[in-house]
């Protein structure tokens, strides 16, 4: 049997006969020299049991036992022709007057394979073709085929017969739309993989460009001045340096955290993710920028996921400003009412040489940041001539309390 896939759901394969072989044997002949040996003894012993009443078995009714059976080694690869050679043979079977036995049952299986592979035409053909036939053999060829001085079946047997008929077309059209719908399903949840997986990686590269483009933009102007007063006033340029440490140093540990989360499914965290409660951090680094920022209002304890989204979205405004803006001075404002988390950062611009919001995937990510909470950012130019970038996010709060933020000076 084919070997299960582990994170695949339970999936029924059928009896021995529809089971695949293992990999690369090409044909499944263990299934089918098992069914043919089923087939060739239950028509024995069903020949014993009714000795005197239908002709012995001979060479013939083993060659069309063993054709009928031996037919479905290629069921998986010819489902068409392999269930209509069934239907042909069990019906010159039954046609020569041996005694009835297992020898139907390849139809059956013939049907089935047909019938799960999308063949229903053929499949239902055949059925139909085998049934006819045991019609007409029952109720009228009888008088010229063998056993001699044999009478007509009764039509409470021909009953029996169309409902076994109609149970195993029934059964297998019940297999073949469960088979379709377990591929749907199996399809749908790796499409949920490849979507949870892009999404994860979309996530990773948003947390990424956040942490680097920030700390990066403060290394940036901090070597500038450091080059720039290296020779004419050391001491700065030392305070320079000392900032560019820092930063790079606060880099390297987000950096770590965001690829904490590419461990072992399962692993927790070895630091909790930032929030608004490290807007002083940003304020700081933001000043060793070389930008004055000021702090107002205050928002209740959020949940990890919308506080987390609040300071990528406040970071990468700073950052914007700090690398797209002539302003040496925003303003960030927090205000958590009506059930929303209204963040605004302003600066007074103007840009410089590129727009102050920034044009690249740091707007783009904060949308998306924004998007994933059911929130909106808009961004754009105020009328003084500075830049304004204003995120709504639901608010979504873990526990009572509050935290606020006093003006940094």
């Amino acid at each position: 049997m084919e070997e299960q896939r582990a994170d695949g759901p339970w999936r029924w394969h059928g009896p021995p006969w529809r089971r695949q072989e293992p990999r690369g044997s090409g044909l499944p002949w263990r299934s089918t020299l098992l069914f043919t040996a089923f087939v060739v003894a239950g028509t024995h012993f069903s020949a014993r049991n009714q000795h005197g009443h239908r002709p012995s078995l001979d060479v013939l009714a083993y060659v069309l036992v063993v054709v009928a059976s031996g037919a479905l080694l290629w069921r998986q690869r010819h489902p068409v022709p392999v269930v209509f050679v069934t239907a042909v043979a069990a019906m010159v079977y039954l046609g020569a007057g041996y005694p009835y036995g297992p020898v139907f049952f390849t139809v059956a299986v013939g049907c089935f394979s047909a019938l799960a592979a999308g063949r229903r035409t053929a499949a239902w053909t055949a059925v139909g073709m085998f049934w006819a036939g045991h019609v007409l053999v029952a109720h009228w060829l009888y008088r010229w085929l063998p056993p001699p001085g044999d009478s007509a079946a009764s039509w409470g047997q021909e009953l029996l017969i169309s409902a076994w008929v109609v149970a195993i077309v029934a059964m297998a059209e019940l297999v073949r739309v469960r088979r379709e719908q377990w591929a749907r399903e199996r399809a749908e949840r790796a499409q949920a993989l490849r979507r949870r997986a892009d999404e994860e990686r979309l996530r990773i590269a948003r947390e990424l460009h956040d942490v680097l483009a920030h700390s990066i933009s403060v290394i940036n102007v901090q070597a500038g001045v450091g080059l720039a007063l290296l020779d004419s006033d050391p001491e700065q340029a030392r305070t320079a340096l000392t900032t560019i440490k820092a930063a790079s140093k606060e880099a390297l540990g987000e950096v770590r955290q965001v690829l904490d989360s590419l461990r072992t499914p399962g692993d927790a965290p070895r630091a909790p993710a930032p929030g608004l409660d490290r807007l002083p951090e940003l304020v700081e680094q933001a000043a060793g920028a070389g930008l004055t920022v000021t702090v107002e209002g205050e928002a209740l304890r959020l949940a990890p996921g919308t506080d987390l989204a609040a300071f990528r979205i406040v970071q990468e405004a700073l950052t914007n400003v700090v690398r797209h803006s002539g302003s040496r001075h925003a303003r960030v404002h927090v205000d958590s009412a009506q059930g929303v988390l209204r963040l605004r950062v302003d600066d007074d611009g103007p840009a410089t040489g590129a727009e102050a919001g920034g044009s690249g995937n740091g707007l783009a990510g904060m949308r998306e940041r924004a998007a994933a909470l059911g929130g909106t950012i808009e961004a754009g130019p105020r009328a003084d001539g500075g830049f304004r970038v204003l995120a709504v996010l639901p608010l979504r709060t873990s526990t009572e309390g509050t935290l606020a933020h006093g003006e940094d000076r």
